[in-house]
């Protein structure tokens, strides 16, 4: 391809001083491009300076305006309806289960199975709602849109639960009936319905789960001086929202189940989501908008069919005139301002390729601009890291199943009190709250004189430090297991998986599950205040979905590798027990820790290999 820097015709007309010829022989690809107003609406939309907010009505807003609106009293308006959204998230987790087994009387496994690819499909399909928020409906609208629907899902399984209409019938059917499965199973419509409901809530969420964070964070003024420590704190306050969330679902909402039945909790679940979506809607007068940016599925396949289209074409051809992107400060993409060039992917810059042939009003699937280019770039840039933290999801997706099969077997008393065993996953929500609490007073400081980042690490080394707390995490995991399993089968409770054996207290689980706790602390706040931040203008929604995506592809990447490993380690002699029996005692969950860990430390090394490679995206100072 060759090194040879491209500058357009009028640079080369242009007499230089020898310095400067000089400099500019150091220059990379890209430093000259040709500035053109002869593109108009080819993008759909005209042009847009910067990234200047808007109003409801997508109009600009004044400075008196913006001076009015936004900041921390806009983002605490939206805080509460991802608290909502997650307190569901995490009501239906822990409850959905329970409610399929012993009132829909499905197998256990069928509706752990149901439950987590609905866990899955609501965070995977968060791309939709960054796709639709970032082409054609802005974040506000789609927010609105889809927590409707939210609270139609929630509403809908409430019924389910709260009319016999829609459940199997209950009679003759005491608990040892439901564990031998004699009890009469839910009909196929009932439970079709069920499932429709169900997925309406997860379709919901995918609205929800990839704007709310980018939505909070674009309610800060990106001219301010104090915008990166306001970003900072914003999203470690935007994760102990959802911290609330998980916490209030693990105690609040069991709590209701036990006492008041299925149909309250649901309904608790409705109710705190229908309150958000008033809290938000009121708080509708005090947000600032982005102007969404159009398709950008059509810009990045522009880019792919152009430079396609281009692909024999050489950068130090004669007949090349020079990379393409319009003058001054105004972009083909609304809602985006101008991105510099860089020398990655330079197999695409062809797609920004000016050539004689393109004529004064070029063809989009022709040539695009540099902005446009750029868009495709980071977006392929930013892929290793949120796949990085997939492994975390996985993890976090096993501690909620099989550290609860744990919990079974050990002693849950705290004094008098019980603790059902259905609440343990309160105990990584609490030591992220605690974490996140003493954040900016005790970690910020301490690191701050260890690595001199005003912020103590920068946003990958916090993805890292939270991806080796994992690691320590699952391998205590491991470690405790091993030591209970010998004392299970020291003290004869080989055969009692599902009783608590009394002198072997569950809170030796604390330690996995706050070490897990402080790992998603580190790792989840630091990948979505770096997808904000490194995403193009125009596609942060689709930035923020990537965590969302990672975290689907971390619960289907668990029941992948749990049929893989009961596949691989079922022994035949010994009717089909695996690493993974359904009693724990007899299992080896130690080796099936010890081999996550090992996984773990392979990611981690792949993602040492992403974050050193990666180049942060230049960052102007305030003028």
């Amino acid at each position: 391809m060759g090194s040879k820097e491209i500058r357009s015709p009028e640079d080369q007309v242009i007499g230089t001083p020898t310095s400067l010829q000089n400099f500019s022989k150091r220059k990379k690809l890209g430093t000259y491009f040709i500035e053109s107003d002869d593109r108009r609406g080819a993008l759909g939309g005209g042009y847009t300076v910067g990234s200047t907010p808007v109003n409801i009505r997508r109009k600009p807003m004044s400075e008196a305006d913006i001076s009015k609106t936004g900041g921390w009293v806009a983002a605490f308006f939206i805080f509460g309806n991802e608290m909502a959204e997650r307190m569901a998230y995490f009501g239906l987790s822990v409850n959905m289960v329970a409610f399929m087994f012993y009132v829909m009387h499905r197998p256990f496994s069928s509706a752990a199975n149901a439950v987590n690819n609905f866990l899955g499909i609501s965070q995977v399909s968060s791309v939709l709602g960054g796709f639709l928020a970032d082409a054609y409906l802005g974040r506000y609208w789609t927010i609105a849109i889809f927590t409707t629907i939210y609270l139609l899902g929630l509403t809908g399984i409430t019924l389910i639960a709260t009319m016999k209409l829609f459940l199997p019938s209950q009679e003759q059917c005491d608990q040892i009936a439901i564990l031998l499965g004699t009890c009469e199973p839910a009909k196929p419509w009932q439970m079709l319905f069920l499932n429709t409901v169900l997925y309406i809530t997860g379709f919901g969420a995918a609205g929800i789960r990839p704007c709310v964070s980018s939505f909070g964070a674009d309610q800060f003024d990106e001219r301010s001086r104090d915008y990166k420590a306001h970003l900072d704190k914003f999203f470690n306050v935007f994760y102990l929202s959802v911290t609330s969330g998980a916490i209030i679902a693990f105690t609040a909402v069991v709590y209701i189940q036990m006492h008041y039945g299925w149909g309250s909790a649901f309904g608790s679940l409705a109710l705190g989501m229908g309150i958000s979506n008033a809290l938000f809607f009121i708080g509708t007068p005090t947000y600032r908008h982005r102007l969404p940016g159009g398709s950008p599925l059509t810009r990045v396949a522009q880019v792919l069919v152009a430079a396609f289209r281009k692909r024999n074409a050489s950068f130090t051809s004669s007949e090349m005139v020079g990379l393409y992107e319009l003058p001054g400060k105004r972009s083909a993409v609304k809602g985006s301002a101008k991105i510099e060039h860089t020398d990655d992917f330079r197999c695409l810059d062809k797609a920004a390729l000016k050539l004689p042939e393109d004529g004064a009003d070029p063809n989009p699937w022709k040539l695009c601009t540099v902005t446009q280019v750029e868009e495709v770039k980071i977006l392929l840039k930013l892929l290793p890291i949120p796949a990085s933290t997939i492994m975390l999801s996985l993890i976090l997706t096993e501690f909620l199943t099989l550290s609860v099969q744990q919990a079974y077997t050990l002693n849950t008393h705290i004094g008098r009190l019980k603790v059902p065993v259905t609440c343990m996953p309160v105990f990584p929500a609490l030591s992220i709250f605690f974490v996140l609490s003493l954040y900016y007073y005790i970690f910020v400081p301490i690191s701050r004189r260890i690595t001199g980042h005003p912020h103590g690490a920068s946003q990958l080394q916090r993805v890292g430090i939270g991806m080796v707390i994992s690691i320590l995490s699952v391998a205590w995991a491991g470690v405790f297991e091993r030591y209970r399993r010998n004392y299970a089968i020291k003290n004869g409770y080989e055969s009692s998986f599902l009783s608590p054996m009394p002198d072997l207290s569950a809170f030796w689980l604390l330690i996995q599950y706050c070490l897990i706790g402080i790992a998603e602390v580190f790792c989840i706040v630091g990948l979505l205040e770096f997808l904000y931040e490194e995403a193009p203008d125009a596609m942060r929604s689709i930035g923020s979905a990537y965590a969302a995506v990672a975290g689907g592809l971390g619960c289907f990447a668990a029941t992948i590798l749990n049929n893989i490993v009961k596949a691989a380690t079922a022994d035949n002699e010994s009717k089909g027990r695996s690493w993974l029996s359904q009693n724990i005692n007899t299992g080896r969950f130690d080796y099936f820790y010890w081999l996550l860990t090992g996984l773990s430390i392979i990611n981690f090394c792949g993602f040492l290999y992403a974050a050193r490679k990666y180049k942060y995206r230049a960052v102007h100072p305030v003028q």
